[in-house]
């Protein structure tokens, strides 16, 4: 057996012993299923005695025929880097049926505000905070030589089928690259990259819109905005109210806890903005006062991987005085 079939059995395993659901129903999904899919909302408390930030469960997914990475991604409402981080070494394209992989719908919440959008930038996802609930979706960012921005900002404006009016930083590169010099493209247009919803930022030259690329929701592809599945960008421009607050961070470690149990959730520092996590890493142990009680080889293990999953850092006997 090899080492990433040993993973995927001992995970799975995790999963059965911990009660947690596993998928292996067909898939080749179409528009108007995903069209349909309704987010999750997930519950949470901010840090003290009752802390609850840590939520979601993972899950495991039975390869069938026809199947792509990148639909099932979708499906579960997962962008191409998180599928891809969890299953390495499984062709996006053509996996193998009967492949059993791990579907990574558990997350830990961003360190700052606990009240509307937060765009983590190495997670590649956005959580919207409201009430002690909140919803998250994955989104495609700034290539490298177009970074997305860290920094608040609050809605200004909502638009239905917009036009993308293209600057003209971005028409010189359309100009060079491809011969075309349009200055415009309609809304509904398949060319179109804003898709069918566009919410506007405080923030000069960015905004949340869809897509007319789904398979790029995950990856570094846009000019700096953020990219999102139509259909859950939809439910944004519905939610979402203009004067809404929000703040783009950078936090390619994050660390939470759940029924008394901590964890650690490191992602690639995507813009090389961190030039050491693990002390990152020990500057957010240290700001929660949880130095003495985690399990270094477990954290540095976690720092080196960076699989973007959760990883229980809780000592033993800890973990053990918890589930009592």
């Amino acid at each position: 057996m090899g080492r990433r079939t040993q993973r995927v059995a001992a995970m799975a395993t995790v999963a059965a012993l911990l009660g947690v659901a596993t998928h292996a129903r067909g898939a080749r999904w179409t528009e108007e299923d995903f069209a349909h899919r309704v987010p999750v909302t997930y519950q949470f408390s901010g840090r003290g005695d009752r802390e609850q930030t840590v939520t979601g469960a993972l899950n495991t997914y039975t390869i069938e025929p026809g199947d792509t990475l990148l639909d099932i991604a979708r499906h579960f409402d997962l962008g191409y880097n998180e599928i891809i981080a969890a299953n390495p070494g499984v062709d996006p394209w053509l996996p193998p049926p009967g492949e059993v992989i791990i579907i990574p719908t558990e997350f830990i919440l961003p360190d700052g505000p606990q009240q509307g959008l937060v765009v983590n930038i190495p997670e590649m996802r956005l959580y919207y905070l409201r009430g002690g609930t909140f919803t998250t979706y994955p989104v495609g960012l700034g290539r490298d030589d177009w970074r997305t921005p860290t920094g608040s900002f609050k809605v200004r404006g909502k638009t239905e089928n917009p036009t993308w009016v293209i600057p003209e930083s971005i028409r010189a590169e359309h100009i060079r690259e491809r011969g075309d010099p349009r200055t415009s493209i309609p809304g509904g247009d398949p060319d179109n990259p804003l898709g069918p919803y566009r919410l506007e930022l405080t923030l000069p030259l960015y905004m949340l819109h869809g897509t007319n690329v789904p398979w790029g929701v995950g990856m570094q592809v846009s000019h700096g905005c953020i990219r999102f599945y139509n259909e859950d960008i939809a439910v944004l421009f519905r939610e979402v109210h203009v004067g809404a607050s929000g703040e783009f961070v950078y936090q390619p470690v994050k660390i939470g806890m759940r029924d008394g149990v901590k964890f650690i959730e490191v992602h690639p520092d995507m813009y090389g903005l961190r030039s050491d996590l693990e002390q990152e890493a020990e500057t957010l142990l240290s700001k929660r006062g949880w130095q003495d009680d985690v399990d270094r080889e477990r954290v540095r293990k976690a720092l080196r991987e960076q699989t973007g999953l959760p990883v229980v850092i809780s000592r033993e006997r800890l973990m053990q005085a918890a589930v009592r």
